[in-house]
């Protein structure tokens, strides 16, 4: 089958072949970024400024830099400053991870700033530790506070995976940029469109159904 005389039958395996590279790096990025984003943000809130401020300094150039010349930097950057390099795939996992990281952190600090100091003295009166008080009490509340904002980053993960063709890795924007080239035709990009919006209505979805499954826990 074709339409503007773009062979589906050959397009779509290739475009779903190449998903599976912005799965991979949807999910690594998601089980790395995450931990490392909690780790920023109690280090923000440190208040030891050998701590506080080189993590404020590293959320300032990941969040105010392209992640697109970070995937450049990740690539390139290491051979010619310590003499080795990361293959693409790890490049690009190491750019993606440390600059979500960064926006992750300031979610979570945000998230852990608005539970009311009150709940802490109270916690302290009831003979809960530090520790105790931030699992039981603080933690619960901090991840139903940000799960909405976390979700539109995961939605905006899901499209920005699509700038790691600047370090050639075949994912699915390449394969679409690449077949519309060779056919001369908008069809493979107007098809992988139609694939990021699905996958980012499974985000959606995903991310309604935990907001639900918090309900429980009201501020």
């Amino acid at each position: 089958m074709k339409i503007d005389n773009v062979p589906l039958d050959l397009l779509i395996p290739n475009m779903l072949s190449a998903t599976v590279y912005v799965i991979q790096i949807f999910i690594l990025t998601i089980l790395l970024s995450i931990p490392l984003g909690f780790l920023v943000a109690l280090a923000r809130r440190s208040r030891f400024k050998l701590i506080s401020v080189p993590t404020r300094i590293y959320q300032l150039v990941f969040r105010g830099t392209p992640l697109m010349l970070q995937l450049i930097f990740f690539m390139y950057g290491p051979y010619y400053i310590f003499g080795f390099s990361f293959d693409r795939f790890t490049a690009c996992i190491i750019a993606f991870t440390i600059n979500y990281a960064a926006y992750f952190g300031e979610i979570f600090r945000g998230g852990i700033a608005s539970i009311p100091k009150g709940q802490y003295e109270a916690a302290k009166v009831l003979g809960y530790t530090k520790l105790q008080t931030f699992m039981r009490i603080v933690l619960p509340q901090v991840i139903k506070n940000v799960i909405p904002a976390t979700g539109n980053e995961l939605m905006t993960l899901v499209k920005d995976t699509s700038l790691a063709q600047v370090i050639s890795i075949p994912e699915l924007f390449r394969v679409a940029t690449n077949a519309g080239s060779k056919y001369f035709s908008t069809v493979p990009i107007v098809i992988a469109a139609v694939f990021y919006l699905v996958m980012n209505t499974v985000v959606e979805f995903a991310f309604k159904w935990i907001e639900k499954k918090f309900d429980y826990y009201r501020n």
